[in-house]
């Protein structure tokens, strides 16, 4: 049996917006983004993105149990607001739980308590 290649099967490209966005990684989606030269990693919410680069509200998910400890003891810590030109950006992924493996989000809140989403969108709206 050959494939089905009608368009509405493909998971790939994904929708593009009049914009010229992915719809996918929308204002408040929650991403991990994968910089290169120097390699870093980063969680957090999407601000916007554009041709040029993406305006992100996240933490250096090195630090993440830091972060996590330090709203556990009550402490006023607060996610970045951060620019990276899109030269910089090797790969975007949303958080995603992946079969049985929780995502990044789903284990922030089974460690503080607070929802990743309210931490970092409330951060990045204002």
């Amino acid at each position: 049996m050959a494939p089905d290649s009608r368009p509405e099967h493909d998971v790939f490209p994904q929708v593009i917006s009049a914009d010229g966005s992915l719809a996918v990684f929308r204002s408040g989606a929650l991403v991990l983004v994968t910089l290169q030269s120097p390699r870093e990693k980063f969680f957090g919410t999407v601000v916007s993105l554009a041709p040029f680069g993406l305006v992100f509200c996240g933490i250096p998910l090195d630090s993440i149990d830091d972060f996590i400890a330090q709203l556990r003891d009550g402490e006023h810590v607060r996610p970045s607001t951060l620019f990276f030109p899109m030269h910089r950006i090797e790969r975007l992924e949303l958080d995603q739980r992946s079969g049985e493996f929780p995502s990044i989000s789903e284990r922030f809140h089974s460690k503080s308590g607070i929802s990743a989403q309210g931490v970092f969108h409330q951060e990045a709206a204002g």
